[in-house]
């Protein structure tokens, strides 16, 4: 019987290891679960803080880029509102540039024709003088103006009037 009490106690303690193993597997198996568990948490924690951050991320730089072109079109529109004031401004300087322009023209125009007609006058009066001189030379032209002709018939006399204007 000692031999069965042996083998009794052996196939106790057979089941009894079995059991203690199973028992430390189990502790084993929900440890490992527990640390799985605990990693996919901790992952989906850092993913959603990951997430934030880069929304808020987007959102600091969309905010950023907003206000960039915002202070751009501000600029754009200075700009043009500038660049029509200097248009303006260059407009009525050549506008006024032209007036004095023509008007300084029109002086000029009015003593350069004062000028041309005294001049007419002179070259007129002298052409006159050298054809009279030249008919009185050969006998063909009148006498003298002041003195009686042969006959003691009428007189002529030649008045030339000359106007001197200054400018």
């Amino acid at each position: 019987m000692a031999s069965q009490d042996h083998k009794f106690r052996a196939g106790e303690a057979k089941g009894q290891a079995e059991e203690k193993t199973g028992q430390m597997m189990g502790t084993a198996r929900d440890k490992a679960q527990q640390g799985k568990d605990k990693t996919t948490d901790t992952a989906a924690s850092a993913w959603g803080r990951t997430k934030d951050t880069t929304d808020q991320t987007g959102s600091y730089v969309s905010d950023k880029t907003g206000a960039a072109k915002e202070k751009a079109g501000q600029m754009g529109q200075a700009t043009k509102e500038k660049a029509g004031q200097m248009g303006q401004a260059t407009k009525k300087k050549a506008s006024d540039m032209a007036q004095s322009t023509k008007e300084t023209a029109q002086a000029g125009k009015e003593k350069t024709g004062g000028v041309m007609q005294r001049t007419g006058e002179q070259v007129k009066s002298m052409a006159q003088g050298a054809a009279d001189a030249v008919k009185h030379t050969f006998g063909m032209g009148e006498a003298e103006a002041g003195h009686e002709e042969e006959g003691g018939v009428g007189r002529d006399t030649t008045t030339t009037t000359t106007r001197r204007t200054n400018y």
